[in-house]
């Protein structure tokens, strides 16, 4: 059998989780993407990764913020699901995003996954960074709409 070598969201629909991390006090944490990102490198996004086989929706997200901010959350709760539908330079990509909101302890985040994150910063909907990621704010919005940041 021959092996293929086929892309999340290039050659199939990938499925990601993403998470609004969040302190329970209306401020939210986004992470500065690194240039070894599969792509949009260089963009403020919220959390977010793709979920394994036979992985359950909230154990992809606490394996995910694990992994990423080395931290456990005291909170998850769905937000919304959405196709994810973008041009990754000239090429389409295709996912399916499972939002979720991921309330932490801000005393104990801390960039885990050196690789993929340059910096990490708490903010509010009326003091972020630029430049964001094309599809962050279809998160925030959904946190927003539930009142989990405002």
């Amino acid at each position: 059998m021959q092996d293929l070598d086929l892309r999340r969201g290039v050659d199939f629909i990938g499925v990601t989780v993403a998470f609004v991390i969040h302190d329970g006090k209306g401020n939210f944490l986004l992470q500065k993407r690194s240039q070894k990102c599969r792509d949009e490198q260089g963009t403020w996004d919220v959390g977010g990764g793709s979920m394994e086989f036979g992985e359950e929706w909230e154990q992809a997200v606490r394996r995910e913020i694990e992994e990423e901010i080395g931290v456990t959350p005291e909170e998850i709760k769905f937000l919304k699901a959405y196709n994810a539908l973008r041009d990754n330079n000239g090429i389409p990509t295709h996912w399916i995003a499972i939002v979720h909101a991921a309330k932490v302890n801000p005393k104990l985040v801390k960039i885990n996954d050196r690789e993929k994150i340059d910096a990490i910063g708490w903010f509010t909907l009326d003091k972020m960074p630029k430049p964001l990621h094309s599809k962050m704010m279809k998160s925030l919005d959904a946190a927003k709409e539930k009142g989990i940041i405002k």
